[in-house]
Formats: structure tokens, C-alpha cells, sequence
């Protein structure tokens, strides 16, 4: 395995505003597929590095690899073509939109059939199957026909994974799936996630300390734009650095496992 190409990989990356530093030197390799998490307390780089992996921001210094393959300098519909998608901390769905209807959008998207928007896309019958088997995928098909706006945070949360999933990642990267959501829908979220196909690598930033030890493989934990320690969850729990970051500079994060 050790031979074996990340899926996505940062060299060196930086992120400077100005005199403000918001990502150090910050070296980072995901598996492929891998169940990977990233945490860190409120204000430690997390949303910074996602941006930056994903073209949102651009680096003031270092490298971003998506497969082995340089793409520092592509813009994020380039890097999502490349097999590289995301879920944001607060949803970005099309909320008068139906489920079905924004999930449609995302396969024509990638199959390239959304010049007239939904009307083309809704039109063949092999994006409208694929959609609707993502939805049925994720036990959300009974939401099909109803307003996004219309539900759950829980299942809106659903609806943007299956977005996410529509583009046929390699690489997903999660930003706190389950925020703002009660506790018995992050189960289903967990359940969801931890359910992809073992080919996509996931990366996700989640505050809830127990949805992370359920579902990471490995840690990375990220203090002040850099990388404080990396390891399995065992080691992570036992690390005495990671529990004074947490119960020192987040009153907000639940360590509850350290």
C-alpha cells in the first residue's frame, strides 16, 4: 500500500490574508479510500483547507494533487470533472426545487445535459433513473416529489450527499454533514457515509467526537492552519496534546473521548 497513489494530497500548502496565516506548511495525504476525519477546535483552519483543496481558495504557497496529478492551478468545476466533490457546512441545495429536481441537476451536470436546465435534464429517462437511484440509495426516494424546503434539516443533508454522489467522486469531502442536526438523523447520516463505495476516499470535518470515532479510520488533527498529530482514532483518544486543544481552547467540542 505504501507504493500506492493518494487520492488527493497537499505539498507544503499555505494560505496567508494579508498578515493573517490560515493554513501552515501543511502536508496531508487522503488514501484511497480512505474513512478519514479532520478535526480541530472552532477557528483551527478546517473550512480553509476544504476550500483550498477544492479551488474555492487559491494557495499562497504549496501544491494540491488529485490522483498523483498537479491541479494547484484548476478551478473548482475542473477539479470536480477530475472526480473531486464536496458537501458544505450549511447546504447549498435549491430549496424551491424538488429533491428529485436538484439531484437531476447534479447527473446532468456531469453527463453534460443542463443546457436548458431541469426541463433537459428531467427529459431522459436515464438521468432521471440514475437521480432517483441515488435517492433510493439513500433512503430518501419518499422525499422525491416534495420542496427541499420542505424538510428535515436531516434529509436536506441527505439530498446534498446524493447531489455529491451524483457527480461520481473519487474524492468526497464532507464539511460537518450533521451539523444543526438532531441526534437521531446524524445516525442515519453516519450510517449513509459509512455506506459509500469503498472506491470513493472521504474526508470529513465534524465536530460531534463520537459520529468521528465511529466512522474515521484515521485522524488529523488541525490547530492554528496546521497540523497538530495524525494517527488511528486509538491513538488520537490517548493523545494528551489533542485533549488540551480541545478542553483548553474549545469549550464548544465534545471530547468526549479523550
Amino acid at each position: 500500500m505504501s507504493g500506492t497513489v493518494p487520492a488527493l494530497e497537499t505539498r507544503g500548502l499555505a494560505k496567508n490574508f494579508g498578515a493573517l496565516t490560515v493554513a501552515r506548511n501543511i502536508d496531508f495525504k487522503l488514501a484511497a479510500g480512505a474513512r478519514h476525519a479532520l478535526i480541530g477546535p472552532n477557528g483551527a483552519g478546517k473550512t480553509t483547507l476544504i476550500n483550498l483543496m477544492t479551488g474555492r481558495l487559491t494557495p499562497t504557497a504549496g501544491r494540491i494533487l488529485l490522483g498523483g496529478a498537479d491541479v494547484t492551478a484548476l478551478g473548482e468545476a475542473a477539479r470536480v470533472k477530475r472526480g473531486l466533490a464536496r458537501t458544505f457546512q450549511i447546504t447549498a441545495l435549491f430549496r424551491g426545487l424538488t429533491v428529485l429536481e436538484n439531484v437531476l441537476l447534479a447527473v446532468g451536470e456531469r453527463r453534460g445535459t443542463t443546457n436548458n436546465m431541469i426541463r433537459a435534464a428531467g427529459s431522459r429517462r436515464d438521468v432521471v433513473e440514475e437521480a432517483y437511484g441515488l435517492l433510493e440509495h439513500l433512503g430518501i426516494a419518499d422525499d422525491a416529489a416534495r420542496l427541499v424546503r420542505e424538510l428535515p434539516y436531516g434529509r436536506q443533508r441527505l439530498t446534498e450527499i446524493a447531489m455529491a454522489l451524483a457527480l461520481k467522486p473519487r474524492v468526497l469531502l464532507l464539511d460537518e454533514p450533521a451539523a444543526g442536526v438532531p441526534s437521531t438523523e446524524s445516525a442515519v447520516i453516519l450510517d449513509v457515509v459509512g455506506a459509500l463505495p469503498a472506491e470513493i476516499a472521504v474526508l470529513i470535518i465534524e465536530h460531534d467526537m463520537d459520529l468521528v470515532f465511529r466512522f474515521a479510520q484515521r485522524i488529523t488533527v488541525l490547530v492554528e492552519g496546521g497540523i497538530l498529530t495524525e494517527g488511528r482514532p486509538a491513538e488520537i483518544a490517548a493523545d494528551a496534546r489533542v485533549r488540551e486543544v480541545y478542553l483548553g481552547s474549545s469549550r464548544s467540542a465534545k471530547a468526549n473521548h479523550g
